[in-house]
This record gives structure tokens, C-alpha cells and sequence, in this order.
């Protein structure tokens, strides 16, 4: 029997975390494979372990899910118990990236993006105009209405001039930016 794990990570001492509470959840089982896959800002970590199945029969294979499939950020899981029938190495190989993918897609991939958070203050007049596009292009962190409307925004990074654009357009530059 295999029981597939996969879940999203920031750092390497997340993913050995999640590694190592599945060892404990199933510290009984025969074998517990893992992976993962982390870009941590302009660096890699990737490792993965076969757990004493015979060498690149299994924690490759789940890797190379990983790999393939461009998913960074991500820790996987197998855990074996064995059933009593030997499948080979390519028969083994097979089964663990088998349910590697399963549990990825059941899982169920997150893109991440770079945001920026930014402050804007406008006037009343403008607030409303331009809260549609707040809404399109950022998450609003906080609102505050005072002599004027602060808002205080999640923007896509490789967004973040299109919407400043934007809303210097709509409001004709009445407007005031401030990235914190």
C-alpha cells in the first residue's frame, strides 16, 4: 500500500518538518520517501530520499515530478507499506511516482506571485472611482477615511506599474503613491 503526501513549503526546514511528521505519523510503515523542491530567493534546495528502497527506485522518481511539472516550493511524501508482492525496481519506480502525482493533483497547485504593498491616498471623489480597479489589481490590506482615503495594497509585482498607471489615468493624478 502507498499513501501519497504533498503540500507547499517556504523554506528547507519547512519541507524536513513536513518530512519528518510523516515519519512520526507513520512510524510504522516500511518505507517513507520524500522530496522537495525550493527556490529560497536566488538559490535552490532539492533533496530527495529513498528511505532504504534500493537507490533511484524512489524518492527520484518523486522528484522528478517536481521537476517536471515545474513545482517549486513543494514537499512530497510516500509512504510504503509493504503488501508482501516485490515489483521491481521499475514496477516500484512506478508506483511511487504514480501516487507522487496523485497526491500533487489532489492537492492541487498554488501559483505564487511577488506582490508589493503599497499606500495610496486620494480623495474622496477619486476613491470611488478607482475601487474597481483596486479590486481588479490588489488585495486592500487596510482602508482608512479620514481628510482623505488611504488604502494600503497587495499588488502583483509584474503588475504593479499597470495598475499605477492606471490609476493616475482615472484619477488624473490626484493621487499619491508610497511603497512600504
Amino acid at each position: 500500500m502507498f499513501i501519497g503526501y504533498a503540500r507547499p513549503v517556504e523554506s528547507e526546514a519547512d519541507a524536513k518538518a513536513f518530512i519528518k511528521s510523516i515519519k512520526e505519523l507513520h512510524h510504522d510503515a516500511n518505507h517513507n520517501v520524500s522530496a522537495y523542491f525550493i527556490k529560497e530567493k536566488s538559490s535552490f534546495a532539492l533533496k530527495y530520499d529513498d528511505d532504504g528502497e534500493p537507490a533511484g527506485s524512489s524518492g527520484k522518481p518523486v522528484f522528478k515530478i517536481l521537476e517536471s511539472k515545474e513545482i517549486l516550493n513543494a514537499a512530497v511524501a510516500v509512504t510504503r507499506y509493504f503488501g508482501g508482492i516485490k515489483l521491481g525496481f521499475g514496477g516500484l519506480s512506478r508506483a511511487y511516482r504514480d501516487t507522487a502525482l496523485l497526491a500533487i493533483e489532489e492537492a492541487e497547485v498554488v501559483e505564487v506571485f511577488e506582490q508589493v504593498r503599497l499606500k495610496i491616498s486620494l480623495g474622496y471623489a477619486e476613491s470611488q472611482k478607482v475601487r474597481n480597479l483596486i479590486e481588479k489589481y490588489a488585495v486592500i490590506q487596510e482602508e482608512t477615511y479620514l481628510d482623505n482615503v488611504e488604502f494600503v495594497l497587495l499588488v502583483i509585482e509584474e503588475l504593479e506599474d499597470e495598475f499605477i498607471k492606471k490609476i493616475i489615468d482615472q484619477t488624473k493624478n490626484k493621487v499619491a503613491f508610497e511603497k512600504l
